[in-house]
């Protein structure tokens, strides 16, 4: 993920509240009115967003703000707070307590707590939805994939009472060892902008069934759809404090990383702020888990299946606008393949560039005015370095979206050594390489400082095999555009795009959130007090 997600959004004072959806269409307009009429901690109409705190949505003291806007229509949406340090201290000294009874409650009682997530997340799908179109910018249909991704996560969380079982082995006679998994405490999640359910999803579940208690921030651009989901942890029966709601930006996550009571921080976002949240914590002697930026390849060999091949690059580029940290970001033609080209540019050209609410809508706009400049400066740098602009977005008009951060879809051709390549775009822009072999590709890709995911279209078993065992990245796709592995495994990225030993969800996110307790212990049988008293003459041998 290219750019930082602690953003550097103008603060200001709070004067007001706020009340206006008027620059919201017929569309966004009721959805914005009932989530604000709904839901306790956010607002869609111009009004604050509150702290989670304790079990209670608390307005914060702060004087400092931060306004979140619709990225189609530039709305105000709502104001989120910089939380400040005698609230985020309150937040984890709830979270501290709470920890006290709910580490020790049943692994059953936390179960109960996953399985009534889930079905509050089922029923309260389409608020996610609304939410996330609204302050992120999605289309309806992806955003109902975000929350459905991170429900898996839910869904994979009941099955705690298996995946938690520990160890036991008698190590010799009447003596036994046995390896328990416990909690480790106070944990902090910092969620990115691009996945406002799903981000919180992947460690909210997994962090209580094991026993801890967790500090969310959630991206201070969108942090609707994380209120959202802190009310319906209450809602299923979540005890006061053992889920909190912080916001905010660099004051807050420094403070996150110094804290004493912190024990491990999740972290999803761009290279330097999880350079710096990786080096900050660990030095204070916490476990920390950072997914980072990437760089996404896709291979296309002479003898994929063209259509599938073309359409899944597409999709994969394109959706969600790019701003996905599995996005497809590069394609390497190999051989005759490269005459597929204006057929790929063709099919892209058709897509509905739109606002999230309209039907048929297949990209939204990017989150803000500052992604906008940044992608449109990538696109014209791959021009001024000698490549060629094959489909250009910079000039995309939306009817009725005047202001939207819209860029359409955009397809490039350049080499590895043009800021196009070399850089995470983060838009809707696919930059084109050449290969005459598949060996040519594969060192491409290995040489990327990033691992996220590469991904190849062929009908040969051979060639696949090939590919899957020599690509140096962490998820690999054979004719799957998007590899991301579903929550009974786990996210595997390595390289440049990780920090950190343990992955998110699946079993590693089990490791990540529990500490080994080892206890080995004799009680020989020959000592029990039930034995039967002998009445032989005693020999002493």
């Amino acid at each position: 993920m290219s750019i930082s997600r602690l953003a550097r959004i103008p603060l200001r004072s709070p004067s007001r509240s706020y009340a206006t959806t008027a620059g919201l269409n017929a569309l966004a307009r009721p959805k914005a009115e009932n989530l604000s009429a709904t839901w306790k901690g956010t607002s869609a109409t111009g009004g604050n967003t509150k702290n989670f705190i304790g079990g209670a949505f608390i307005d914060s003291k702060t004087t400092q703000w931060h306004d979140v806007h619709d990225p189609s229509s530039q709305t105000l949406l709502t104001r989120v707070p910089e939380t400040t340090m005698e609230e985020f201290d309150q937040a984890v000294d709830a979270a501290s307590q709470a920890f006290k009874s709910w580490s020790k409650q049943s692994v059953l009682a936390r179960q109960r707590f996953a399985i009534e997530l889930q079905y509050q997340i089922r029923q309260n799908a389409d608020a996610l939805a609304h939410s996330i179109v609204l302050e992120q910018g999605k289309t309806l249909a992806d955003a109902h994939g975000d929350v459905l991704r991170g429900l898996q996560v839910v869904e994979s969380a009941i099955g705690i009472t298996s995946n938690i079982v520990g160890e036991k082995l008698e190590v010799s006679k009447d003596m036994d060892t046995e390896v328990r998994k416990l909690p480790l405490g106070v944990c902090a999640s910092i969620a990115p902008f691009n996945f406002p359910a799903m981000i919180p999803l992947w460690t909210i579940p997994l962090a209580t069934v094991t026993g801890n208690t967790l500090i969310l921030k959630p991206s201070e651009r969108d942090p609707g759809a994380a209120m959202i989901i802190a009310e319906l942890c209450a809602r299923a029966g979540l005890p006061e404090g053992v889920v909190n709601v912080v916001h905010g930006t660099v004051p807050v996550v420094n403070r996150i990383c110094d804290h004493e009571a912190i024990k491990a921080v999740s972290f999803v976002g761009g290279d330097r702020a999880g350079r710096h949240i990786y080096e900050r914590a660990t030095k204070n002697g916490k476990r920390v888990q950072a997914n980072l930026g990437a760089k996404n390849h896709a291979v296309i060999m002479p003898d994929a299946n063209k259509n599938l091949a073309l359409n899944s690059i597409i999709g994969a580029a394109f959706g969600a606008a790019g701003q996905r940290c599995m996005a497809v970001s590069v394609a390497v033609l190999v051989g005759t393949a490269q005459s597929w080209l204006p057929e790929l540019v063709e099919r892209a050209s058709k897509l509905n560039v739109n606002g999230g609410f309209e039907k048929g809508a297949d990209l939204g706009p990017l989150i803000s005015s500052a992604s906008k400049a940044r992608v449109t400066g990538l696109i014209s740098s791959c021009a001024d370095e000698g490549g060629r602009i094959h489909l250009d977005g910079r000039n995309v008009q939306v009817p009725g979206y005047p202001a939207g951060n819209f860029v359409g879809p955009t397809v490039l051709e350049g080499t590895v050594g043009m800021r196009c390549y070399r850089e995470e775009i983060f838009g809707p822009v696919l930059t084109v390489i050449t290969s005459d072999t598949l060996d040519d590709a594969l060192d491409i890709i290995n040489e990327n400082k990033y691992g996220n995911g590469a991904v190849i279209f062929t009908q040969s078993g051979a060639t696949a095999r090939k590919f899957e065992s020599t690509v140096n990245v962490g998820q690999v796709g054979i004719n799957v555009p998007i590899p991301v592995p579903l929550p009974m495994f786990a996210w595997s990225g390595n390289k440049g795009s990780v920090l950190g030993d343990i992955g998110f969800y699946g079993k590693s996110g089990i490791n990540f959130y529990t500490q080994n307790k080892t206890t080995t212990s004799l009680w020989r049988q020959e000592d029990a007090i039930g034995n039967k008293a002998s009445v032989d003459m005693p020999t002493h041998h």
